[in-house]
């Protein structure tokens, strides 16, 4: 049995959606796989092969290890902490979230667990790698033990596991990768939309040097109560309804607005700025599709409208960029 969890674009509205204004956001085809099978040891053992990391614990170290990370959590909210300095290593995230699952709803297990996580999804490039891996991890657990869960209760542990990484998750990741398909999500209410049949292309500028919850702590220092959050607004509400008429144009003018607006909230490196330049002087359009990166060249992934796939590859090419395919995917997290 393995559980997959697919990762997500932001078609429009990163940064803003932590205001309470609309995100437009679609599940891709790369995933977090995990699977949990039992093991005669009295252990619980964690094997994530992205990060070559394979560990095994007693539940008291967990549930140390859990409670720690929640005071250091509280400390940031204090502002005593850094949010990065909340989980001192990535694999920390996953045994965090694994912890807080068994204790939140009295699971008892009878014997040890073994954990395998890997993933096709960048992390740390906007993808929703983080929550992707939560989802897959809690629900191969559900899975296991035979436990029905409500969505609703995913997403609430998925929030508060992802809140260690991010400092203040909107949750819009979780909520993409519990469902699955195209999203427009605004003031809790999240509607489905057609996946769009526009071809995206997916640049990888590579990982940022800065988390997503400095960035949005950034932003928030100098944004917060600005008015620039209703022009987010406006883009990606034209954008929702240019992607269900399948107005091509109108959707590449709503994607370089965003690309302005994200400029100048200050998360988008002056290198990426250039590649987008570029793209723009031959007609398509493109824009970060994360947190982006107050500091360094790289940003995570962008997505690009582009009409000549041959000149795309040639610039991505030109600033040592990867080009990804990427398409659709109608599914949320589920089992295999």
């Amino acid at each position: 049995m393995k559980v997959l969890a697919p990762g997500k674009l932001i078609l429009s509205g990163e940064h803003s959606v932590v205001y309470e204004k609309p995100a437009l956001a679609m599940a891709v085809n790369r995933y977090v796989t995990a699977s949990a099978i039992s093991q005669h040891s009295p252990f619980i053992s964690f094997n994530l092969a992205d990060l070559a990391y394979e560990h095994r614990f007693r539940f008291t170290t967990l549930r140390q290890l859990k409670d720690r990370i929640k005071r250091k959590y509280e400390r940031f909210m204090q502002g005593e902490f850094k949010i990065r300095e909340v989980l001192q290593k990535p694999v920390e995230l996953a045994q965090f979230a694994f912890m807080l699952f068994l204790e939140a709803l009295n699971i008892k297990l009878s014997q040890g667990i073994k954990i395998h996580v890997e993933s096709d999804i960048p992390i740390g490039c906007g993808m929703g790698s983080s929550a992707a891996t939560i989802l897959s991890i809690v629900y191969a657990i559900a899975h296991h033990v035979g436990v029905d869960l409500p969505a609703e209760v995913f997403y609430r542990l998925g929030l508060e596991a992802e809140n260690m990484q991010h400092g203040y998750s909107s949750g819009l990741d979780l909520r993409v990768s519990l469902q699955g398909g195209c999203l427009y999500l605004k003031d809790g209410l999240i509607l489905s939309r057609p996946v769009p049949s526009m071809t995206f292309y997916l640049v990888n500028t590579g990982t940022p040097q800065t988390t997503t919850g400095e960035c949005v702590a950034a932003v928030a220092s100098q944004f917060k109560t600005s008015s620039i959050w209703k022009e987010f607004e406006f883009v990606t509400d034209k954008m929702d309804q240019a992607l269900q008429a399948n107005q091509s144009q109108t959707v590449k003018e709503m994607v370089s607005e965003n690309h302005q607006l994200l400029v100048s909230i200050g998360v988008v490196p002056r290198q990426v700025k250039n590649f987008i330049t570029e793209i723009e002087q031959v007609g398509g359009a493109a824009k970060i599709c994360g947190a982006g990166a107050i500091s360094g060249e790289q940003a995570g992934v962008m997505l690009v409208l582009a009409d000549d796939e041959v000149q795309l590859k040639k610039t991505c090419e030109k600033y040592h960029y990867s080009l990804l395919p990427v398409s659709g995917e109608i599914r949320g997290v589920h089992v295999v």
